[in-house]
């Protein structure tokens, strides 16, 4: 993994979210913060959270958590929208990303533009090149 270190923002939402683990804010925070390292380190998501990755993770005696994040590589930074248990999370987080639909389709556009210079690439004869 690249060893540049990434920039973790959470957004409004995600910061009310936080406030609801009181007594275990300090190792959501440092379950988060592992983005900062490895950013991919959440597993994409598909269907209408298309360009959102999930990072789980679990609380010691509280169950497991997510946290839904958008991964902007141009800027090198991760922007966390969503935080909450596992059960129901992704319904929970598809409703949220409507509050931050243009960088969302901004992920989705580089994904995009990234797979067609993937395929070009690819495709190229040697002599080509």
């Amino acid at each position: 993994m690249n060893s540049e270190t990434f920039t973790v923002i959470l957004d409004p939402v995600a910061q009310k979210d936080l406030k609801a683990f009181k007594h275990n804010r300090d190792e959501v925070v440092d379950a988060i913060l592992e983005l900062e390292s490895n950013p991919k380190k959440g597993h994409e998501l598909k269907g209408n959270l298309q360009g959102v990755r999930a990072l789980e993770f679990s609380i010691k005696g509280s169950g497991q958590y997510r946290a839904a994040y958008l991964l902007l590589e141009d800027r090198q930074t991760c922007i966390v929208f969503a935080i909450g248990p596992h059960e129901n999370f992704y319904d929970w987080a598809a409703k949220k990303v409507k509050q931050i639909k243009p960088l969302l389709e901004k992920v989705r556009a580089a994904k995009r533009l990234a797979s067609a210079h993937k395929k070009r690439d690819q495709t190229k004869r040697p002599e080509d090149a």
